[in-house]
């Protein structure tokens, strides 16, 4: 998908402010970080894993069930996690339950390894069916891959847009801060640190103008990761651990909960939170800077879209406390798996 002049302004402006450019780098520069690269790779090494079934009917309550539908990469999957229960998806699907009392519908068509392009084939699996609400984790691999902001955004905007055009409430997670992993030295980490905002800023940009939301992960684990190393992060030291997972999706599920009205301001005194009104690039690049800031388009009362293009309500929630990681729970009891079934309105 080919972007427009304006859409190109604002990622490019997004990404500037975010960090700015890669500037050219001497030989011995790249020789170095080549090799460190090499050296990650083999500390992070391959992780045997079995993914456990997670697609079902969650939670309780009356009424039909909502819909929701996981897409991504391995983070959205819950990489090298055995328990279902204690994976994204299934933690967003009981928490939203819990929220809307009402029953969830799960399906996670989320793959490992999945980049920006890779969403349109998840879209497919799920064109025809009924889908309420759609998460997104999604933009790592877009810079382990060395894919451009702009044409990884371009692919998650078409994907964006049709879920949006169907009906459907949109969160993307946007790209973590892979600055945070331990196994990536210095300075390739400050490079992926700046890589990592270039895309999520870019993301954002280009799923709120298409009418999703963002909720910006960044560096969310990096302290817990200096407190608690064994416990925040998986046996690879890339993948969060189960704990990890609770701490993403405590500062995910309220934008979930937002996306559907559930939960338009919520108020919690343990968090700081601000709303600004703001051009959307300038919402994207403070965005990155602060996990857990939540972007999406303004009303017609605050700006809606002026001469200086779209305006956004930037939400600064800010993270839980850090004192200890966050646990979520989730009641074996609340819990009933059953096999897909497609209802209701549909996609395409």
């Amino acid at each position: 998908m080919a972007l427009s002049a304006a859409q190109a302004r604002r990622i490019a402006a997004a990404t500037v402010f975010g960090g700015g450019g890669l500037t050219l780098l001497a030989a011995s520069t790249v020789a170095l970080l080549y090799l460190q690269a090499r050296i990650a790779a083999r500390t992070i090494g391959v992780t045997p894993w079995k993914r456990p079934r997670v697609d079902g009917v969650y939670g309780v309550g009356g009424g039909e069930p909502l819909t929701l539908v996981m897409m991504g990469d391995s983070t959205a999957a819950g990489f090298a996690v055995a328990d279902p229960r204690q994976t994204p998806p299934v933690q967003l699907a009981s928490g939203l339950s819990t929220a809307a009392d009402r029953p969830v519908r799960l399906r996670d068509v989320s793959k490992v390894g999945a980049t920006s392009k890779g969403l349109a084939g998840q879209l497919a699996r799920v064109r025809g069916h009924r889908v309420d609400l759609a998460v997104v984790f999604i933009g790592a691999n877009d810079v382990i891959g060395r894919v451009r902001p702009a044409d990884a955004a371009a692919q998650l905007r078409a994907v964006v847009r049709e879920l949006v055009a169907s009906g459907a409430a949109v969160v993307v997670a946007t790209c973590p801060d892979l600055g945070t992993v331990q196994p990536i030295p210095q300075p390739l980490r400050a490079i992926a640190r700046r890589a990592s905002r270039q895309m999520a800023a870019a993301q954002t940009v280009a799923v709120v103008e298409e009418g999703g939301s963002t909720v910006a992960l960044g560096d969310l684990l990096s302290d817990e990761f200096l407190r608690y190393p064994d416990e925040m992060f998986g046996p690879d030291r890339f993948h969060p651990s189960a704990r990890g997972y609770a701490r993403a999706v405590a500062v995910v599920l309220p934008a979930l909960c937002a996306a559907l009205g559930l939960l338009p301001e919520p108020v919690d005194a343990h968090r700081s939170e601000r709303v600004e009104v703001l051009p959307v690039e300038r919402a994207a690049a403070a965005a990155v800077e602060e996990p857990g800031s939540e972007v999406r388009q303004a009303g017609r009362a605050e700006g809606g879209r002026g001469p200086r293009g779209l305006w956004v309500r930037l939400l600064r929630r800010g993270a839980a406390p850090s004192g200890e990681p966050d646990k979520l729970e989730t009641d074996s009891n609340s819990v009933k798996a059953t096999p897909d079934a497609p209802a209701g309105s549909r996609i395409g």
